[in-house]
């Protein structure tokens, strides 16, 4: 079987539109369940300087042997059983959980980001890594301790522009904690725990670049020691001081707040 191409001849070049950027982000903010409005801030803010990254990585030894052994990471997500056969406590347990609890899976990820796409895909080495970015998403829920509550997705994806500066994550970060900060009045350190979220991001060996399946056998305690995630204190902080103030975390915006 040949080896793909490194960048399909019709893959789109990327351009910078933050207007279109802002018009997305308005409709995620009225729901945040509506995945695709993430793609496409994405879409319309891109990192320039990721295809040279990511040609470096895949074509390096370690690169090719992990594109060898996980080509396609949401087959390995998705088999809890074989998750399930991994050691108790491991990464692969707490992640099983999670899913399950939050009726999520990474085929459905995939569904989204195609109907996105169009059902267009390319096979180039470009997508194998793209995918992987997208794909390891809902682990760093798992791996970070971050909620997917609003201030829980904003953190999560400043963490992951610590890992990858690609502008989308950092625009929704701060624009989503902007508007918690407009909509829910309180303390809560929303600015502070985002900010440490990117701090733990740009400490931690990007996760796309680990092998998933090693990592998933893990256990979870001694994954977070390894790649150097700290508890997120500012994060945890800002949940007690809402909910003082008889705000839920997970309900910001679907509350009326106390006078």
């Amino acid at each position: 079987m040949s080896e793909p191409v490194f960048r399909h001849p019709e893959r789109p070049v990327p351009k910078f539109r933050p207007f279109k950027a802002m018009h997305h982000f308005r409709k995620l903010i009225a729901d945040k369940e509506d995945t695709e409005q993430v793609f496409h801030i994405f879409q319309s803010l891109p990192r320039m300087g990721l295809v040279d990254e990511i040609r470096s990585f895949v074509y390096s030894d370690y690169g090719q042997q992990l594109r060898a052994s996980e080509p396609y990471l949401p087959d390995l997500l998705d088999d809890h059983d074989r998750l399930r056969a991994m050691p108790a406590g491991s990464v692969a347990h707490a992640y099983v959980d999670f899913m399950e609890r939050e009726g999520l899976s990474a085929a459905g990820l995939v569904e989204e980001y195609d109907r996105f796409q169009g059902g267009r895909r390319f096979g180039d080495m470009i997508e194998w890594y793209v995918n992987r970015l997208r794909d390891t998403h809902d682990l760093l829920h798992i791996l970070t301790g971050f909620g997917r509550d609003s201030l829980g997705e904003a953190c999560v994806l400043a963490f992951t522009y610590g890992q990858n500066p690609a502008p989308g994550n950092i625009f929704i970060a701060y624009m989503a904690a902007l508007n918690m900060t407009r909509s829910v009045r309180s303390d809560a350190p929303v600015f502070k725990a985002v900010g440490e979220a990117k701090r733990l991001g740009k400490a931690c060996p990007r996760i796309a670049e680990q092998s998933i399946a090693a990592l998933l056998a893990e256990p979870l305690v001694a994954a977070r020691q390894r790649l150097r995630i700290a508890n997120p204190h500012y994060y945890g902080l800002a949940h007690d001081r809402l909910r003082a103030r008889g705000i839920d975390p997970y309900d910001l915006l679907g509350k009326a707040q106390p006078a």
